[in-house]
């Protein structure tokens, strides 16, 4: 296997499916059993997920809500979505650690990046909700602070599309995708990756990402595999 510990994240809207807003159940089974299957093979698998599907902090600041209790009902928002993960996972004999940038000592732990870092090391999935519990820090930068923490070897960002495009491909047919760019060529052409905070953040501390289409079954082990499969930033 190419990689030993990966954190992978997932997008709110990622878990929608086809739906509108919410979450689509057998969207997440589907997430559950690809993640079995990087996890049966060896590889150290921690999560961070968003929570765009159910509440958006920065639209609601648009509307009129003070930003920062926005973001905090955000990060809620993510530990929902946590919670559907860590089901479906361990519906399927995943062990599974949901643990929470905000105490919530009724259903998850505290993030403890040593405790973190031991459940890994026994086999066990991570799954780190609520961002980073500061509010005005996206969940891309919550996942690419808790890759560094953790000591990833990659971050793995699973979206709808299979990487990173000139322009966003549904709206411009012309687009063509790259399969391997420079974090300076993220900043210079202004490409939507991720946000610049957690860009740099990786680009700093030498950890690649790769922007991948996470909703085709099979594509997350045959990058664990060392597979050419989407995008590679580096």
């Amino acid at each position: 296997m190419k990689y030993k510990r990966i954190l992978l994240k997932l997008s709110g809207e990622s878990l929608m499916g086809d739906k509108q807003y919410g979450i689509d159940n057998n969207r997440v089974q589907q997430y559950a059993q690809d993640i079995k299957t990087v996890i049966d093979a060896g590889i150290e698998v921690a999560i961070v997920v968003g929570g765009g599907n159910i509440f958006r902090g920065l639209s609601a600041e648009k509307s009129g809500m003070e930003r920062a209790q926005a973001d905090y009902m955000g990060m809620l928002a993510t530990v929902i979505n946590c919670m559907a993960l860590q089901s479906a996972m361990e519906d399927i004999g995943i062990d599974t650690r949901l643990q929470s940038a905000i105490k919530m000592e009724q259903i998850c732990e505290p993030y403890i990046r040593r405790r973190a870092m031991a459940h890994l090391q026994s086999g066990k999935v991570v799954i780190f909700g609520a961002g980073t519990g500061n509010p005005y820090f996206t969940t891309d930068t919550a996942a690419s602070l808790r890759a560094i923490e953790i000591k990833a070897d990659v971050v793995m960002k699973g979206t709808r599309v299979d990487g990173i495009y000139t322009a966003d491909p549904e709206k411009d047919p012309t687009a063509t995708r790259y399969d391997e760019i420079s974090f300076q060529e993220v900043y210079d052409k202004g490409l939507n990756v991720m946000d610049m905070t957690a860009i740099t953040l990786c680009k700093e501390n030498k950890l690649p990402i790769v922007v991948f289409d996470m909703n085709k079954e099979g594509n997350f082990i045959k990058l664990a595999q060392g597979e050419q499969v989407g995008t590679v930033v580096r």
